[in-house]
C-alpha cells in the first residue's frame, strides 16, 4: 500500500504512521516530493483493518492499494523519475550517460589503453568484466580479482567510474570494494540470493534483462533488490533470445524502454552490443535507443577487436565509437536531453 501525507506535517506525525506500519510487519520506504510524502508499505498483515486504521491517523490524506505485483518499482509508488547520483554525475536525469569499454578485462595494458580513449571521448563510466559467465567452461572466464585491480588502477589514472559484473554471493563484498556500479548479468536475473546480497552493498545496481525474461519478471527482479533496502536500480535492455541467430545475436527489444518508463520510475539503459552481437548493428540501434527515451547506453569498445578474447564481433573500434557519440549527441538534443 501507499500512504499519502502532506509535506507540511511534523516529523513526529509521519513517524507515528511509519511505526504503526512496522509494528504490523510492513517494510516501509519514504519518498518526499514537493507537496506530498509517500510512504510505501510492503509485506505485513493482509487484513483490511490495517488499511482502515492507517486512514484515520493524523496527517494521512489517503491510502492507496498497489495492484501490480511489483510495489516499490511501480509508478503508483513513485511518480517522479528516480535519479541515481554517482559522484558528480547522475543516471535517469536530463543527461544521457554512456558506459563503454571492453567485454572482458584482458590485461593491464589493454584496459588502460581503452580507458584513456574513453576518457578523451568525454564518457564518464568504464565497463569491463573481471568475472565472465561463459556458456562453455573451456572459454575465458575472466582475470577475477586481478581484473578488478586493473579496473581500480584505470579509475585512479582517468577518474572514470567503474561498472563490472558480480556473479556469486561470495564475491559481492569483494567486487563492491572496486566497483562503483554492480552489474547483474542476464544469466543471474533470477538468482534471488545474489539479488538480495547486492542490495546490501548500497551501491547502484545495473540489472540486465534475462535471456527470456518477460517485462514483469524483470521488474520483479528489481523488486528483490529494492525490497532489501537498495533503491538504486538501473534496468538494462540487452536483447532477448531469438529463433533467428544468423543475422542478429538477440532481438533488441527497444519497445521495452517506453514500456518500462510507463510502469516504473527507474532509469532504463540499452546495451546494443549484446543486443545485436554485430558491430554494424550497434550504431543504428544505439541511435534508436536514445530516440525512444533511454537514459543511457552501455557499449563495448576494443582497440583491437580481432584479438579480443570474447565478443570481438560486437565491439566498436575507438574511431567508430567517437563517431557514434557525435550522432547520439545530436539525437539527444532533439529529445531535449544532453550527452
Amino acid at each position: 500500500m501507499i500512504v499519502v501525507m502532506n509535506t507540511n506535517l511534523g516529523e513526529e506525525v509521519v513517524q507515528k504512521v511509519v511505526e504503526k506500519l512496522q509494528k504490523n510487519g510492513y517494510q516501509t520506504h519514504e519518498s518526499k516530493g514537493i507537496e506530498k510524502i509517500l510512504i510505501g508499505a510492503v509485506g505485513g498483515e493482509k487484513s483490511p483493518y490495517i488499511k482502515q486504521a492507517i486512514e484515520v491517523m493524523e496527517g494521512v490524506e489517503k491510502v492507496i492499494s498497489v495492484l501490480v505485483p511489483y510495489k516499490l518499482a511501480s509508478r503508483e509508488f513513485k511518480q517522479e523519475n528516480t535519479v541515481i547520483r554517482l559522484g558528480d554525475i547522475s543516471l535517469g536525469g536530463e543527461q544521457i550517460q554512456v558506459m563503454a569499454g571492453p567485454c572482458a578485462v584482458e590485461s593491464r595494458e589493454q584496459l588502460l589503453e581503452i580507458a584513456t580513449l574513453i576518457k578523451e571521448s568525454g564518457v564518464r563510466i568504464l565497463r569491463g568484466g573481471a568475472y565472465k559467465p561463459r556458456t562453455s567452461p573451456y572459454t575465458f572466464q575472466g582475470l577475477e580479482e586481478k581484473g578488478l585491480e586493473y579496473l581500480a588502477e584505470a579509475r585512479e589514472k582517468t577518474g572514470l567510474y567503474i561498472v563490472t559484473e558480480v556473479m556469486d554471493t561470495r564475491k559481492v563484498e569483494l567486487v563492491a570494494q572496486y566497483a562503483d556500479i554492480l552489474q547483474i548479468g542476464t544469466r543471474n536475473i533470477q538468482n534471488f540470493p545474489l539479488l538480495t546480497e547486492v542490495a546490501k552493498s548500497n551501491k547502484p545496481v545495473l540489472l540486465k534483462r534475462g535471456l527470456s525474461s518477460t517485462i514483469e519478471e524483470w521488474i520483479m527482479a528489481a523488486e528483490y533488490i529494492m525490497l532489501n533496502g537498495n533503491h538504486q536500480v538501473i534496468l538494462c535492455e540487452r536483447g532477448i533470445r531469438s529463433f533467428d541467430s544468423a543475422y542478429s545475436r538477440n532481438v533488441l527489444d527497444l519497445s521495452a524502454v517506453p514500456i518500462l518508463k510507463g510502469l516504473t520510475h527507474l532509469p532504463v539503459i540499452v546495451d546494443p552490443s549484446h543486443g545485436t552481437g554485430k558491430w554494424r548493428l550497434v550504431e543504428p540501434m544505439a541511435r534508436a535507443a536514445v530516440a525512444v527515451g533511454a537514459d543511457g547506453l552501455i557499449i563495448e569498445v576494443h582497440a583491437h577487436p580481432e584479438e579480443a578474447v570474447c565478443d570481438g564481433p560486437q565491439c566498436l573500434k575507438p574511431q567508430k565509437f567517437m563517431n557514434l557519440l557525435q550522432e547520439v549527441k545530436k539525437i539527444a538534443g532533439v529529445m531535449g536531453r544532453t550527452l
